[in-house]
Formats: structure tokens, sequence, C-alpha cells
């Protein structure tokens, strides 16, 4: 294997970052696209400053309605920047915050609160009137905490404005300090346990690669509020002293002059919402102009996507840096694009391990060594593994091999060494090498199409499900023209874009998509 070089062994501790940050850069603008549903009247321009001074006021508020240190603590609420100061408010009490995604039903919601043993949990009206009404919360949760109103049975932050504020409890950095969810696409999601010092760990190939930025640029971002990665951007950035613009509504018309306004330098979104800001590049108010770097994780990118964006720059030699990660493990594998190399890259090829931090191999499937024709089960090392699934270690341990874990994904290595991620292990398509492969091509071929998703149909076929501009009816001739070089495709379906399951990160649920189209053709 290798040189690795062990990560630091400070704690990262997610309810000091806005604190330390504000001590080195108290002035540095924080900008926001609406309203924070538990403290309105901050306003949506904040400084560093006033960030830290609202988790430590959250935090004060949340020790007053009875979280204690080891706590979990709940967040399901409606998708706001407040899950972000109220995870990090959790933190400072030494309690642990358990991010739901807004998304999830009440019965999964049901079950993960009885997972976690009657936690504390935070939620607000439009959840309680909505996907938990007529669940027995009293029986699964400890007490029930609402950012603001009075509503029988809860406690109101906002009647605990004025909370003598609180010191701030450090746990040791093998404890447990987040909990995420995997996207539940064959079941109710398992939480994932980080800690402080796994946190650290995928922090440090993030902050590594923002050192190399010289000049101080804003950073605009549009990640879900829920998942591990708005914690690691948002600590790296406040330590680099970058301003930055958080974006709720990716709507183009919406974010077209908040990006106008603020210029950023980066930008970091999923994967679909940049291809929804495809419309940016040609938008009058040229919001895009200033970009010098975009980051891209989470899910494949198709290359004609990352072409468009490069285009709108204004700057010298934009890049696109792509990462390879995954909840549980952080960032693996990167790769950049430019202008020049991005419309003839092959966008299954990700890169390299991040040096002396991350690690990968390929372990074969069926005894053959691994290739494009027969890829094999990925799997890495890093310091920034999560340790467990909670209250499900022995599913954690199922994926484990001493240090590697498998990722669940298939693939290979080139003779170079890079990286070529094929599909997910559950996705693979008899006589498809790579549906993602394929999706690539298609898409760089017909110009109309947002989205292209292949999954197996009934009979286990290669069924294609694409979404159109505007929902405008595909042209057939079109269509058959672009996928001449995949006889092995079915008949293509056409649906919105809408209609699409999602995860939190915007993910298509590809197994449920496939079990929706089962039930469509299969009565046919």
């Amino acid at each position: 294997m290798a040189l690795h070089l062990p990560a630091s062994k400070k704690p990262l501790r997610l309810g000091l970052v806005p604190e330390e940050a504000a001590a080195r850069h108290p002035g540095v603008p924080v900008t926001l696209d609406h309203d924070i549903d538990t403290v309105p009247e901050a306003g949506r321009e904040l400084t560093f400053a006033s960030l830290a001074d609202l988790v430590d006021d959250l935090a004060a508020r949340l020790w007053a309605a009875g979280v204690r240190a080891g706590e979990h603590i709940a967040l399901y609420k409606t998708h706001n920047f407040d899950i972000y100061l109220l995870a990090c408010a959790a933190s400072r009490l030494g309690a642990v915050p358990v991010l739901l995604s807004p998304a999830l039903d009440g019965t999964t919601v049901r079950a993960l609160l009885d997972r976690l043993e009657r936690p504390n949990l935070l939620t607000d009206e439009a959840k309680l009137s909505g996907p938990l009404a007529g669940l027995p919360l009293a029986e699964s949760a400890a007490r029930v905490i609402v950012p603001r109103g009075e509503r029988p049975g809860t406690v109101s932050l906002e009647e605990l404005a004025g909370s003598p504020r609180r010191t701030p409890v450090r746990l040791d950095g093998d404890q447990p300090a987040l909990m995420t969810h995997t996207s539940g696409t064959t079941g109710v999601p398992k939480l994932v346990v980080h800690t402080a010092l796994s946190l650290r760990g995928r922090y440090r190939p993030q902050e590594r690669l923002v050192r190399l930025i010289r000049e101080r640029e804003t950073y605009a971002v549009h990640v879900s509020f829920v998942h591990s990665r708005m914690y690691m951007a948002l600590a790296v950035m406040l330590e680099h002293g970058m301003p930055v613009v958080v974006i709720d509504d990716p709507e183009p018309e919406r974010v077209a002059p908040l990006l106008a306004r603020t210029r950023p330098g980066i930008v970091e979104t999923h994967p679909n919402t940049f291809v929804e800001w495809e419309e940016l590049v040609e938008h009058p108010l040229r919001p895009l102009s200033n970009v010098k770097y975009y980051s891209g994780t989470f899910d494949a990118i198709h290359p004609p996507t990352i072409h468009k964006l490069l285009s709108a720059s204004l700057r010298r030699n934009p890049i696109f840096f792509q990462f390879y990660g995954q909840s549980e493990c952080g960032p693996l594998v990167a790769r950049w694009y430019t202008r020049k190399n991005a419309l003839k890259a092959n966008g299954r090829c990700l890169g390299y391990p991040l040096p002396g931090m991350t690690h990968l191999r390929v372990v074969p499937r069926d005894g053959q060594r691994p290739s494009k024709k027969t890829p094999g089960f990925i799997e890495v090392m890093s310091d920034g593994r999560a340790i467990t699934y909670y209250a499900e270690d022995e599913r954690y341990q199922e994926e484990c091999d001493g240090r590697w874990w498998r990722t669940g994904d298939v693939g290979y290595r080139d003779r170079w060494g890079r990286v070529h991620v094929l599909d997910r292990a559950v996705d693979v398509i008899e006589n498809v090498d790579s549906t993602l492969e394929v999706e690539d091509a298609v898409l760089g071929r017909l110009d109309e199409l947002v989205e292209l998703v292949l999954v197996a149909g009934p009979s286990g076929e290669a069924v294609p499900v694409v979404c159109t501009k505007n929902n405008v009816p595909l042209d057939p001739a079109r269509w058959r023209g672009a996928v001449k070089d995949f006889p092995q495709l079915a008949d293509p379906i056409q649906l919105p874009l809408a209609e699409l399951p999602r995860t939190a990160t915007m993910k298509v649920q590809r197994l449920e998509l496939a079990r929706r189209l089962r039930e469509r053709l299969e009565p046919a």
C-alpha cells in the first residue's frame, strides 16, 4: 500500500468552528437567500461574529430546553439554514445532532427515533401538522422542541431567548459527534456515526485543496443542510476566512441575481442542481462570470454540463473539481476539468486517490481480474471513515475488511492507476458495461435531455428513463440516432423531471424508480 500520512489527532468539534473562525475573521460576511426559521430577526446578512453568537445563543436555549451532553437530538424540520446552526449548537453542548432529511416520511422518522431510543426531537409546525401528525411522539421522543410558537406538549426555543450562555463541552475525539443517514433506497435508512476525529479526517483533504487558493474568494453553496458535506465545507471556508453565500432555493431565476450581486469565485452544489444551473450560462446578469472554481461531489456529473459551466466564467483558466466520496468516508478520489478537456473527458474516470490521505483497491467480484468488462468491488481506506451504523453495527462490519471499507460501487483501475467507477453494485444491468457511461454518452448527444437514467425493467432489460427540457416530447428519430451504439436498450420512457424519486442530495433513487416502472410495465 502507498504511504499513509495519519490525520491530525485534534478533534474537529463542530460547535466550536464558528467561534474559532470569528476570533480570526469576525467581519467576514455570510449571506443567506432566506430567513432563519428559529431566529428570523437575525436577517440575511450575517458576519462570522454574528454567526458564532447565534450558535452560542441557540446552545443556551437548547440547554434551557433540557438537552444535555451525550444525549441525541434528532433534527427533522423544514429545510433551512437553522438546521446547521442548531446542529452546531447541540454539538457545543456535547449533545449528538442526528440530521434527518426533511424529505423522510413520518413512518421512517418514527422508526429512526425508536432506534435512537427516545432522543430529543427538534421539529416544527409543518412537520408536526404533516408527516408526524397522529404519531405517538411521546413514546418515541424524550421531549419535542420547536423553533417558534406555542404548541401543547412542546418546548419553544423562541420562549427561551436570553437564556444564560454555557461553557462549551469538549467530548473526547473518539466519541460520537454527529449522525447523518444513508439514502434509504433499500428500506429504513442507516444512521452513520461520525466522531470529531473522523470529521477531522474528512476535513483534511478539503482543507488542503482550499489552502492552494491564494486569493480570498467568495464561496457560494447549495448543499443539503442535513448532509455532512455542508458541515465540512463551512468548517473549511470559515477557517480560511472565505465569505460565504448560502443558497436554499436553487431555482435559476432566484439564484441569478444573488450570484450576480455576490460574485462568487467558488461554487458548489449537487450535480442535478448544476444541470439546472446550465440556464445561468446565458443569463443576462452573467451570475457565473467570476467563478474560478466549481466543486462537485455526491454523484457523477456529466461532462457536457461541466463544459457549459466552465464556459460561463470570464476568469482565466477556471477549474471544475470532481470528487468521488461517500457519506461513510468523505472524499476519496479526485480529478479536475478545464475548458480544454471537459468535453473529451471520460465521465467514468474519477481520477486518483488523494495522496497520503486515501487509498483504494478493487476486489474481483467473480474471480476475474477487474476491468471494464468485469468490474470489481471498490474498497477504500481513509481516516475520515465513520465508526459504525448506530444500533446496527453488524451491518457496518459486513462492509469492513480490517481498515478497508467496501463502498458498494463497482469499477476498475486503468494502467495509469486512475479509478473508473462504473455503477453501484445494486444497479448493475446485464449486457450493459456501465449504466453511467451510457447516460454520459447519450446526454452528450441530445441537448434536449435534462436527465437520463438507466434502470432494470421487469425482465432485467435496460430501460432508459428520459426527462426533456420543458417536458417537450422526445423525437423518436433523434433518440434512435443517439443510441445506435447501444442496441441492448429498451424503448425509452419519458417522465417529468419532478417525478424522479430523489435523495436529500438530489440523487435519483434508482431502485425506487425501477420499482415504480415495474408496477407501470408489468400489467402490460
